[in-house]
Formats: structure tokens, C-alpha cells, sequence
């Protein structure tokens, strides 16, 4: 089993171009998961222009399969006193499979403090049953420790389409940092699939978030995630989803909208 970390050593360089190949254990069927992508395509971003400041705003969109050997491309669009707005395309055996456009920005002082995204009640992690079966079904899901602490499964139609699950990834050395948190924040199914009545195919199309702190910290590793589905009809889904670091602090306020074949 390749872990992140071990993942994130194999990217190099190639003329203008970061190529990685990804191994089956990081897919999702015939493609890395839309987390995988994203994560990628920001630890590219990092390298290409090191110096600049921290990740405020994040879109993606998820556009075809990204499996194989990968080439990811940065394009810096602007860059101001205090912000600077990348491009990334991330290139698989089929064509484009994701396009990024990731916005950083310097922290400024300002009169305001206002916040309102506490973190809910929930179950501590040690009185939380594993979301995850032992026997994942689907391959990245193995790389995960997840306990789940409010909500439901899924198919379990007549519970409402939301989850609460602690998540933590296996390997030690990927519980530090933004850009194994981004891989870790679409590691639960789509909140949707709490209603499907059967197992049935989804992939998420766009996944836009906004990073809340300069440097996301958590202790021994584990985030909370929130899920909530706020429609299902057409074949898509739209959900809002945050993420809570251990002490309850708000680190990631992000959204998807998901194809779902159900």
C-alpha cells in the first residue's frame, strides 16, 4: 500500500510539467477520488511558486478520469501585494481530468473577529465505531481511519442524508499539513448516497472550499467532517460539507455538487 506521504515523493519534474503516476491502491474505481485530484493539483501549485502565502479559496473542477500516469501543469495568473491567484490543470491517459483555480492571499489586519461555525455535539473518538468497513470496498479508503460520530450510513432511506465522521489518515507522517487534510476532506461518500435504496455509481463534478486558517492543525491527526446533502433530484446532488480540527476550531468550509446514477 503506497502511502501519501510516499505518494507526494514520487511527483517530479519534467520540463514545465509535474508528472506522478498513481497506484490502484489511491483509486476510486477507474479514477482517483475528486480528494486525490485536488491535493495533487495544490502540492503542484506549492512547488511551482513556493513563495507564495497561504491557500484562502480553492475551486475544482472534477472534469474526466484521472488514472495512470498523471502530468499537472501550473499557470501563476496574477500576482498582487497580498494575493495570487494559480491555475492547474492536472492531465490524465484520457485528457484533461481536473482543472484548479487556487487563490492565496497574506493575512491582513483588520477590526473584525466574528465566526459563527461551531462544531456540533458528537461522539468522542474513542466511543465512535468505524465508518469504514475492515474490508473497504473501494481502494483509497483503506489509507483512512474513520470513526463515525453523528448522523447515518448509507442506503438507509429513512434517515436524513448527513453525516459526522472523525477521520484520520493512516500513515503518521500525512496528519500534518493542508494538503493532506485536502485529500482527507472528500474522503466520505457524497451525503446522498444516506437515501440511495442501493448501491449505485457517483462522481463529484465541482468542489469549491475556503480555508479558514493560515496553517490547519489538529492534535494526533484526526479532523471532524460534516456532510449534509441539501438537494437530490435531476441526477445531482448539492452538499455542504465543513471540516472541525479536534478542539472544535473550523478549518475548511467547502461545497460539491455530485452526479449521482441512482
Amino acid at each position: 500500500m503506497s502511502e501519501f506521504s510516499t505518494l507526494l515523493a514520487s511527483i517530479h519534474q519534467e520540463d514545465e510539467a509535474f508528472s506522478v503516476t498513481l497506484p490502484e491502491s489511491w483509486l476510486q474505481g477507474r479514477t482517483a477520488y475528486g480528494g486525490l485530484t485536488a491535493a495533487l493539483c495544490v502540492e503542484c501549485a506549492l512547488r511551482a511558486v513556493p513563495d507564495v502565502p497561504p491557500l484562502r479559496s480553492a475551486q475544482f473542477a472534477l472534469i474526466g478520469p484521472a488514472a495512470g500516469p498523471l502530468a499537472i501543469t501550473v499557470q501563476l495568473l496574477r500576482r498582487g501585494k497580498s494575493a495570487a491567484f494559480l491555475e492547474v490543470d492536472l492531465i490524465g491517459e484520457a485528457g484533461l481530468a481536473a482543472h484548479a483555480i487556487l487563490s492565496f492571499g497574506t493575512a491582513r489586519n483588520s477590526v473584525l473577529r466574528y465566526q459563527d461555525l461551531p462544531m456540533p455535539a458528537v461522539k468522542a473518538i474513542e466511543n465512535s465505531p468505524s465508518f469504514f468497513p475492515d474490508k473497504p470496498m473501494i481502494n483509497f479508503q483503506q489509507h483512512f481511519e474513520s470513526r463515525m460520530a453523528g448522523g447515518a450510513r448509507p442506503f438507509t432511506p429513512d434517515a436524513d442524508p448527513e453525516y459526522l465522521i472523525w477521520f484520520r489518515h493512516r500513515d503518521p507522517k500525512s496528519r500534518e499539513g493542508l494538503v493532506p487534510l485536502i485529500a482527507l476532506a472528500d474522503a466520505p461518500p457524497p451525503a446522498a448516497m444516506v437515501i440511495f435504496p442501493k448501491p449505485a455509481p457517483i462522481s463529484t463534478m465541482t468542489w469549491s472550499m475556503d480555508i479558514l486558517t493560515d496553517a490547519p492543525q489538529t492534535r494526533d491527526g484526526w479532523w471532524l467532517i460534516e456532510s449534509k446533502t441539501e438537494t437530490a433530484c435531476q441526477g445531482y446532488s448539492t452538499q455542504r460539507m465543513m471540516v472541525w480540527n479536534a478542539d472544535g476550531a473550523p478549518i475548511i468550509a467547502h461545497r460539491q455538487n455530485v452526479a449521482i446514477f441512482v
